[in-house]
């Protein structure tokens, strides 16, 4: 596939000379790729681009990542789409794309047929941006893949979204991240789950959502077959949201990653987690980086280990498994052969703690343990499994 990267860099001001650049190379060459992020395109040279793809006939991905097109370089690429029938990604980030804008497009993706990824991140676009995609995602049959992150959309646009969730049947990845999501949001797209039969990964990460919302999530779970990756780092979850999530887990037989990373969990929401990886059989990637966790939970983690044969990845970075979790977890590494990669940068492993986990690598031939401290590179470098 042939890429054009822009080669306008630096540029204050879209000229009509650049206007006539981009013609050119949609004209006559025949890339599959646009690159024209960060190249002050500004709406002049989106209204140019625009006019371009209407009677472009190979170009299948486009990025115009933070770029300042505005409501007018939205509304003339929105036109584009309409006619356009063979972009299939475009990236839209932090575009300065106001509401006005984000409704055109919308528009746009009623009639549009070809494109499967749309990304919107960083545009402060709001509950009401949301909710005219949302009208889209009901009418539109081929976005597969769908990025909002850091919109502020709230939990009216979350609202809206799910409402779409329960029609559409073409959407495979919705990311909300950062989008000041509460537990009404939550509980509402909790809702859509239980009946969409499409998506496969959500990312809530970096919202506001409680326990509350957390239960009505793993509500969802329990007769969900289709969801894959949950991503909810950056929350308020505390041992209670992680108890509730344990519960789906042992019911839940088609979640394959699962990100915890920077909440509130604790021992006894490590603990209640464990316990489900004893009975589930689908979860490869378990991240609880930052959740203060202590040896408790990670000797209770450790234990689980010895019977899960499922999980590859355990990220716990930065928490305090100490001496007792070290060894514990090392134990278990002497006859767990499914784990591959253990991260423990960042950890409080007590004073023996390092050795032990190096020592259980001389017997375990599959897995990586990172964050283990240069004094015991000796031991772990000449097996090759580990960056130190």
């Amino acid at each position: 596939m042939e890429t054009v990267q822009g080669s306008l860099r630096g540029n204050q001001s879209w000229t009509s000379g650049q206007n006539n650049i981009v013609t050119s190379i949609m004209a006559n060459s025949t890339p599959a790729a646009l690159d024209l992020s960060e190249d002050s395109l500004g709406n002049y040279g989106a209204q140019a681009l625009a006019e371009a793809l209407k009677t472009n006939s190979t170009l299948t991905t486009l990025n115009l990542r933070f770029n300042s097109i505005g409501e007018y370089g939205a509304r003339a690429l929105a036109e584009a789409l309409k006619i356009n029938s063979t972009l299939t990604t475009l990236d839209l980030s932090g575009c300065s794309i106001d509401v006005c804008g984000v409704r055109a497009l919308a528009e746009g993706l009623k009639i549009n047929s070809t494109l499967t990824a749309l990304t919107l991140r960083y545009n402060m676009l709001g509950s009401s941006a949301a909710q005219a995609l949302a009208e889209a995602l009901k009418i539109n049959s081929t976005l597969t893949t769908l990025d909002l992150t850091d919109n502020s959309i709230g939990d009216n646009g979350s609202h809206a979204l799910a409402e779409a969730l329960k029609i559409n049947s073409t959407l495979a990845t919705l990311d909300l991240g950062g989008n000041r999501i509460r537990e009404n949001g939550a509980q509402a797209l909790a809702e859509a789950l239980k009946t969409n039969s499409t998506l496969t990964a959500l990312d809530l990460t970096n919202n506001s959502i409680i326990d509350d919302g957390i239960q009505a999530l793993t509500e969802a779970l329990k007769v969900n077959s289709t969801l894959t990756t949950l991503e909810l780092g950056y929350n308020l979850i505390g041992t209670y949201g992680a108890q509730a999530l344990a519960e789906a887990l042992k019911t839940n037989s088609t979640l394959s990653a699962l990100n915890l990373r920077f909440n509130w969990i604790g021992d006894n929401g490590a603990q209640a987690l464990a316990e489900a990886l004893k009975a589930n059989s689908s979860l490869a990637t378990l991240d609880l980086g930052r959740n203060r966790i202590r040896e408790n939970g990670a000797q209770a983690l450790a234990e689980a280990l010895k019977t899960n044969s499922t999980l590859t990845t355990l990220n716990l970075r930065f928490n305090s498994t100490g001496d007792y979790g070290a060894h514990a977890l090392a134990e278990t590494l002497k006859t767990n052969s499914t784990l591959t990669t253990l991260d423990l940068s960042e950890n409080s492993l007590g004073e023996n703690g390092p050795q032990a986990l190096a020592e259980a690598l001389k017997t375990n031939s599959t897995v990586c343990i990172l964050g283990l401290k240069t004094d015991v590179a000796s031991i772990v470098k000449p097996l090759n499994r580990c960056t130190l």
